[in-house]
């Protein structure tokens, strides 16, 4: 049965202050790599008739990526239960982020086989206990996310990524999906790059949605020039957005280009979580709003 239960001990702990209030990214508690186990057994014995051969193929694929020969925790144990082998992997291992990626491999299975709806459960109760543990991760659009704020990816970076879903804007999905990949990483300079190229390619499709002339090699400044002189933004909103492209030019492409997108020089930069987390979430508010007034437009 999945779903999380509001158990008297929980009840208390939170009574009590004892619920983490500041996420954690850098290990798995053994409460959580638990509960997961049981959610995985959970459901892929409800939703796969073989998965002796689907725990194989998992096997398979994180073996060849991390270029080990199995993941079983002593090698010269003949029993090769694969089920055995990944979840006993994920108890034991030193390595928190490959329990992120078993994570995603499964879950991204079921969800491309037709298991949409379940599957969506499952991540719902994912990402519960990863909120009840303190850990900053959600599973979302088949993929790992970092979170800095509940609310922040609630209110802003999720309806970004429900809007970017749409076939006009799969490239930029591409991209903002993949900076969230770089900032889980910390490849906070790979990320920034990233997040512009999403930018970019929402003010490209909407001017290619309505017709409005540009050329391909366009940067941002020049895109949003365009918009704004296609009205994106209606008269009697004006008034209120004097500023706002100048937030839009001083936000994210003078970060991205002051520090990702041309040559280092002598001196080493080094792009920061702060500077970086600042960066994804400006891009999802200025994406967000955007698109947002598109759809205004053609209303």
């Amino acid at each position: 049965m999945l779903g999380v239960f509001d158990l008297f001990s929980k009840r208390r702990k939170k009574q009590r202050g004892e619920i983490p209030d500041v996420y954690i990214y850098d290990d798995i508690p053994q409460k959580l790599r638990v509960q997961l186990i049981h959610i995985i057994q959970h459901f892929t014995k409800e939703e796969h008739y073989d998965h002796g051969k689907f725990y194989e193929g998992i096997h398979k694929i994180l073996c060849k990526e991390y270029g080990v020969f199995t993941l079983k925790q002593n090698e010269w144990d003949d029993d090769y239960n694969y089920e055995k082998i990944i979840l006993e992997y994920i108890l034991n291992t030193k390595d928190f982020e490959q329990i992120l990626d078993i994570l995603e491999l499964f879950f991204k299975y079921f969800y491309d086989n037709n298991k949409k709806e379940l599957t969506e459960e499952a991540f719902s109760e994912i990402n519960a206990r990863f909120k009840e543990n303190g850990v900053g991760y959600i599973l979302e659009a088949k993929q790992i996310l970092r979170i800095d704020s509940q609310i922040i990816h609630s209110d802003i970076v999720k309806p970004t990524i429900n809007i970017l879903n749409e076939s006009l804007y799969s490239g930029a999905n591409e991209e903002f999906l993949k900076a969230h990949e770089h900032y889980r990483n910390n490849r906070n300079q790979e990320c920034l790059n990233e997040c512009l190229k999403s930018f970019e390619s929402v003010l490209k499709a909407i001017c290619d949605k309505n017709n409005w002339t540009y050329n391909q090699n366009d940067t941002a400044n020049k895109l949003i020039t365009i918009c704004f002189e296609n009205n994106l933004i209606p008269d009697y909103l004006k008034s209120q957005f004097t500023s706002l492209q100048s937030l839009f030019t001083s936000g994210v492409p003078t970060i991205r280009n002051r520090n990702s997108g041309h040559g280092q020089g002598v001196e080493q930069r080094n792009v920061t979580n702060e500077m970086t987390s600042y960066m994804l979430h400006l891009t999802a508010t200025n994406i967000l709003f955007l698109t947002k007034q598109e759809e205004q437009l053609n209303s």
